[in-house]
């Protein structure tokens, strides 16, 4: 294992965009996400791996399956970005939108990250997730656990309510707009299944 660092801290997006560019220039096509907080189970990462060797072309996204250590404003808060992407996608199949716990393909995720200037802190696991289903790929939703470690445990939260749910709402508007714009192929895309 290698430990990419950068020299400031330009959020989880463009973190993730540094290691895919890194990992495709060494021949890598496919990357696997996950938080470093301890929240994702490290056991689940051969079923998230098997499922993208089984469906390459997809996003193997992760649905989260919470525990009473969960808070409850943020289980609740997230129901409504997952209804905004699900709209943003005409519901093609976002189980949710912000678990972090993934598989991407390289070249798909480089490619739509290097075509915005967004997507590169807290509003980079909605947005990759939308943006991967309007290009065409299809979703491959898994279940894993979730679990929030208390500060006692060692847990950390960068969340920052205010800032994040700013970044989020600011994020979904946009996207609405680029919905607008591509309905017409993804209304298609949807009638033929």
């Amino acid at each position: 294992m290698r430990v990419l660092r950068l020299a400031r801290n330009g959020g989880k997006g463009a973190a993730v965009l540094h290691g895919m560019r890194v990992a495709s220039a060494e021949g890598f096509t496919h990357v696997l996400t996950m938080d470093s907080d301890g929240q994702h189970p490290p056991t689940h990462i051969p079923r998230f791996m098997a499922a993208s060797v089984a469906a390459p072309r997809a996003v193997v996204l992760g649905v989260p399956q919470f525990d009473e250590s969960a808070p409850s404003l943020r289980v609740k808060g997230r129901r409504i970005s997952n209804w905004w992407a699900n709209l943003e996608t005409l519901w093609q199949g976002i189980d949710d939108s912000l678990f972090g716990f993934r598989v991407y393909p390289i070249a798909d995720l480089v490619a739509v990250m290097e075509a915005t200037r967004w997507m590169r802190r807290f509003d980079f696991d909605p947005e990759a997730a939308v943006r991967l289903v309007w290009r065409g790929l299809p979703v491959v939703n898994l279940p894993a656990p979730v679990r929030y470690l208390r500060p006692d445990e060692g847990g950390v939260s960068h969340f920052d309510y205010w800032r994040d749910n700013r970044l989020l709402v600011g994020m979904h508007a946009r996207l609405f707009f680029g919905f607008l714009l591509r309905l017409p192929v993804l209304a298609a895309r949807k009638l033929r299944g």
